[in-house]
């Protein structure tokens, strides 16, 4: 015997009323699309990629702030190429954020995985990061009283080599049967480094980051193989629009080399200070430390929202230029999000 179910025949606003409904249930794509404007990556876009575009008689590219989009999507559900694909077909608020109907011819996998692939190769994704920096500053959302710099792993797909051959890797050198099976070595990540951190190893890469303390956005980021210690990137994150402001960040940042760069950029140094075996700290510089961290851990939701909101900073790809483009993605998103929510605070009083 079939199950009742409540039915009644197709209706020409039933797609609206649906998609009604997802909006009053939170979606966070519709969020998205009224709170950020996505136009103002086009010039961008159109002007890196139109060298790439064929002649005449060549198939019309998708439009190009709409294969954007889809990078974006990815990255905030943290999607395959194939996921995405399938998904985008499937969910109504994917279309929507798409500006896509049922009739619409919608990217497959390979598509997609080709258009990040341009932007990867011509290095547009940190100027779309740079660009969208600059509508956040425009819009005073960034205030430049103080920064905040830490580092979290990238975790990518372990792999299972023999001793010999993560020695050589260690040592920077590909193994050399490796060379001799080219289809081999392109599923193998010699860019990416183990490290280990409260007795917990990690393989991949690290997004170093600098946010600024008011706003928790992040106005820098460079990424590194996982085995680069924080403090090691230091001044490739500090520039002169710190100067004057202070620099909060956790002990590992605590160093002769790193206050010499700390000074030298003009800023405050508010790090947290170290204790040693035989030079414990103080019950006043654990006190400073307190009162350091009530700022310093701001930069922590950051990278809970990544971990949770974005369901992590597992990636697929190979090679340290590919996983480079997909930090920068998943930043810019980040940054998306942080703005549609400061906003709100802002208009709410």
């Amino acid at each position: 015997m079939k199950k009742y179910k409540r039915h009644r025949d197709y209706g020409f606003f039933d797609q609206d009323i649906r998609l009604s409904k997802l909006t009053a249930l939170g979606d966070p794509l519709h969020r998205l699309i009224e709170g950020v404007d996505f136009e103002i990556f086009r010039d961008e876009l159109e002007k890196g990629l139109s060298k790439l575009s064929k002649g005449k008689g060549g198939r019309r590219p998708y439009d190009y702030v709409m294969m954007f989009k889809i990078l974006i999507l990815q990255r905030y559900y943290n999607l395959s190429d194939e996921q995405v694909e399938f998904q985008i077909n499937d969910r109504m608020s994917f279309m929507r954020f798409l500006d896509l109907s049922i009739a619409d011819d919608i990217p497959d996998s390979r598509t997609v995985w080709h258009f990040r692939e341009k932007l990867t190769d011509l290095g547009l994704i940190e100027k779309l990061f740079d660009l969208f920096l600059k509508e956040l500053e425009k819009l005073g959302l960034i205030v430049n009283k103080g920064k905040i710099v830490d580092a979290s792993f990238v975790e990518v797909p372990k792999q299972r080599n023999k001793k010999q051959d993560n020695d050589q890797l260690k040592q920077g050198k590909v193994p050399e049967d490796w060379k001799e099976k080219p289809r081999k070595l392109a599923q193998k990540d010699t860019d990416a480094k183990w490290s280990k951190k409260n007795n917990k190893n990690h393989f991949g890469y690290k997004n170093h980051v600098k946010t600024d303390n008011e706003s928790k956005l992040i106005t820098k980021y460079k990424v590194t193989s996982a085995n680069v210690h924080d403090s090691q990137v230091l001044a490739d994150l500090l520039d002169e629009k710190d100067k004057g402001g202070a620099l909060y960040a956790d002990s590992a940042y605590t160093g002769e080399e790193q206050e010499k760069i700390i000074l030298k950029k003009g800023l405050q140094n508010k790090v947290h200070e170290k204790g040693y075996r035989n030079k414990p700290l103080t019950e006043q510089q654990k006190e400073k430390n307190r009162e350091k961290s009530k700022i310093r851990a701001r930069v922590e939701h950051v990278f809970g929202f990544m971990e949770n909101s974005m369901n992590g900073m597992e990636i697929r790809s190979i090679g340290f230029k590919r996983a480079e483009a997909i930090v920068g993605l998943s930043n810019i998103v980040y940054n998306m999000f942080r703005k549609i929510y400061l906003e709100k605070v802002i208009s709410m009083g």
